[in-house]
This record gives structure tokens, C-alpha cells and sequence, in this order.
């Protein structure tokens, strides 16, 4: 399995923001521009508390089963390896949404002056910092499903899950 590469996270968010803006601009005007919903950064906010309990959690298990306590549970690789797997699509997703959202939060910058057009940025600013928490939620549950061995892997050709 590969690793999420920051790189490529901040390509989709740049490229995404660019041709939001763009469309944004054009859109703007041939009419109105859609509105950014309040429930956009709720739910990329809820994706991310997700994506940390679930790396909590796996973090909490695997120390247990390391430290061999008793009674511990053990991580079902192919469970691990889902949750890896959501991760990184979520990050993916949250990358081409915050970058959707970014864009269009710096063309409404431009009219800050009208009430409905700042609380349209300020959902879409909330929407980039929530996209980025999915970000870094994701990336944290990757390594913490990161197998001991590919710690010692520096060619970056990616992880497996924890088992």
C-alpha cells in the first residue's frame, strides 16, 4: 500500500482552488454564485473526528498487543488496512473539496462589505481549516498502521498496514 504524499494532497487542493476561483469569477458573472452550505465544514469536521478516534483507537490496541497485556485485543490487518484505505481517500477528497472551497473563499473576498457574501466566506474559510484536519487526521492514522520494518523503508515505495 503507498503512502499519502503531501505533495500530491497540495496539488489537487492548488489545482482545485485555481479553477474554483476561476469559476467562481465566471460564474459570478453570467448571475449568482452558488452558496457555500454551513454543512460543508460539519461534515468534514465529523470525517476527521472519525479518522482520529479510529487512529486512537488502533494506536491504544497495537500498544496493548506490543506491551502483551493481558486481556488485549488484536487488529485484524484487513480491518487496518480499510481504515488506511478510508483515510486516504478521505484525504484525497478532502484535498479536492478544501481547494473547491479555498478558491471560491478568496473570490468572495473581494466582497466582504456584503453581509451574505461574508458569511459565504467565512463557511468556506471553516471548510478549508476542516479539510485540513481530515489531512492530518488521515495522515496520523497512517502512521499509526505503519508496519515497524517500514520505518526502515526510505525508498517511499509505501506502507502496509499494521498487523
Amino acid at each position: 500500500m503507498r503512502e499519502l504524499r503531501i505533495r500530491v494532497l497540495a496539488g489537487v487542493f492548488v489545482v482545485a482552488g485555481v479553477l474554483s476561483w476561476a469559476g467562481a469569477r465566471l460564474w459570478n458573472s453570467l448571475g449568482t454564485l452558488p452558496s457555500v452550505p454551513l454543512a460543508a465544514p460539519v461534515v468534514l469536521a465529523l470525517i476527521a473526528v472519525v479518522l482520529t478516534a479510529t487512529a486512537l483507537s488502533l494506536r491504544a490496541r497495537l500498544r496493548d498487543q506490543r506491551e502483551r497485556r493481558p486481556g488485549a485485543k488484536g487488529v485484524d490487518p484487513m480491518m487496518a488496512a480499510r481504515a488506511v484505505v478510508f483515510g486516504q481517500a478521505s484525504a484525497l477528497v478532502a484535498a479536492l473539496v478544501a481547494g473547491m472551497y479555498g478558491g471560491t473563499g478568496v473570490f468572495l473576498l473581494e466582497s466582504l462589505d456584503v453581509p451574505a457574501r461574508r458569511d459565504q466566506a467565512i463557511y468556506a474559510g471553516a471548510s478549508v481549516v476542516a479539510g485540513i484536519a481530515v489531512i492530518a487526521a488521515a495522515l496520523f492514522l497512517e502512521r499509526v498502521c505503519r508496519l515497524p520494518e517500514d520505518d526502515d523503508d526510505h525508498d517511499g515505495r509505501g506502507t502496509a498496514p499494521a498487523a
